[in-house]
């Protein structure tokens, strides 16, 4: 099993991610992520996808893909040619005495504390995932009340692939 990363430029238009998300169900494919946003042009869409599987299989599910009529442009990001990030929010609860030790931590990692109550500090990441993942380990001795992740959002580096539609 290899993880695979694709970039899918669609059109804007109601019922285009639900229809994607259906294929993948209606196959029995994983989805391990899924990110969407409109891009600078507002008729289209971009979507991230990480999805795991043997070649075989992703080269099916691009396969399929590609016979969805929303789709404009299906882009393999691979990790050697792509940047890749993530966004994380975690509520973590903090005591008084806490409080120096989660914030040497969130330095470290230059993440930002965006909300702060007498309980608890919510912190904000964004990164790679596996500056998010080692960030959320340090955390481990403090109780995570709350955690949100995006899932990945990439871009291919340069501009020799960029698609304009």
């Amino acid at each position: 099993m290899r993880q695979k990363v694709f970039q899918l430029l669609v059109d804007n238009t109601s019922g285009v991610l639900s229809r994607i998300s259906g294929l993948f169900s209606r196959r029995g494919y994983n989805i391990e992520s899924i990110t969407a946003g409109v891009t600078a042009d507002p008729r289209f869409t971009r979507i991230t996808i990480v999805t795991s599987g043997d070649d075989e299989i992703l080269e099916q599910i691009e396969k399929q893909l590609a016979k969805l009529v929303d789709i404009r442009v299906i882009t393999e990001l691979k990790p050697e040619e792509s940047v890749y990030r993530e966004l994380v929010m975690i509520k973590v609860k903090a005591t008084p005495e806490q409080r120096p030790g989660i914030i040497a931590i969130t330095d470290i990692f230059r993440a930002k504390i965006i909300d702060v109550s007498p309980e608890c500090l919510i912190i904000e990441l964004t990164g790679n995932q596996s500056k998010i993942d080692a960030f959320i380990a340090l955390l481990d001795g403090y109780t995570i009340l709350e955690l949100a992740r995006t899932g990945i959002a990439g871009l291919s580096r340069g501009i020799e692939n960029v698609t304009i539609l």
